[in-house]
C-alpha cells in the first residue's frame, strides 16, 4: 500500500493548522507548529478514541470533536517529527473506498467539492489496486463522478 501511495501522492485537505488526507484504511493528519517551533512530546496531549479526538499543545487546542467515522483507537499513532510537526494516523473502522470521508471532525475541516472528488478518485485507485495487484495504477487517470467507491468490477 505504501508503494502506491509514494507513486501516486496523496490529496490533502488544508486547514488553519496543517492538513490531513486519507487511504482506504487510514486517515493521517499533520500539524505544522510553526517556523522556529521546538516541541518535546510532552508537551502535547493527543487523545484518540474510537469516535473522538482531541489534540493540544502546550495547553492549546489544536483541534477537538467527533471524528467522521469510527477509528481502532488501539492501532492509532502519533509522533514529533523535527520537534515541529505533530503526525497522527488513524485506522479507519470502515476499510472501503466507499467510505471516503468529506471531513475530518462532524462539521470541521471540510473537505471542498474538488478536493473531495480527488480523494475519492485515489481511492477508488487504491481499490482497483488492492484487487489487482500485479497492475500498476500509480499513474492511471480516474474521470467521471466516483461517489461511493466507483464502479464494481466484474468477478
Amino acid at each position: 500500500m505504501s508503494h502506491f501511495d509514494e507513486r501516486s501522492g496523496t490529496v490533502p485537505c488544508k486547514t488553519e493548522w496543517g492538513s490531513w488526507w486519507q487511504t482506504i484504511e487510514e486517515v493521517f493528519i499533520e500539524v505544522d507548529t510553526g517556523v522556529g517551533t521546538v516541541l518535546s512530546a510532552k508537551e502535547i496531549k493527543c487523545n484518540i478514541k474510537s469516535k473522538s479526538i482531541a489534540l493540544s499543545i502546550k495547553g492549546n487546542t489544536v483541534f477537538e470533536g467527533e471524528l467522521f467515522e469510527n477509528v481502532h483507537a488501539d492501532e492509532a499513532v502519533w509522533t514529533l517529527e523535527d520537534k515541529r510537526y505533530v503526525r497522527i494516523c488513524l485506522s479507519k473502522s470502515h476499510s472501503t473506498a466507499a467510505h471516503c470521508w468529506p471531513s475530518l471532525l462532524v462539521g470541521q475541516f471540510k473537505v471542498d467539492p474538488v478536493t473531495f472528488d480527488e480523494m475519492q478518485k485515489k481511492l477508488t485507485l487504491q481499490r482497483f489496486q488492492f484487487e489487482n495487484p500485479g497492475m500498476d495504477f500509480s499513474g492511471a487517470e480516474m474521470t467521471g463522478n466516483y461517489q461511493g467507491g466507483g464502479p464494481e468490477l466484474p468477478g
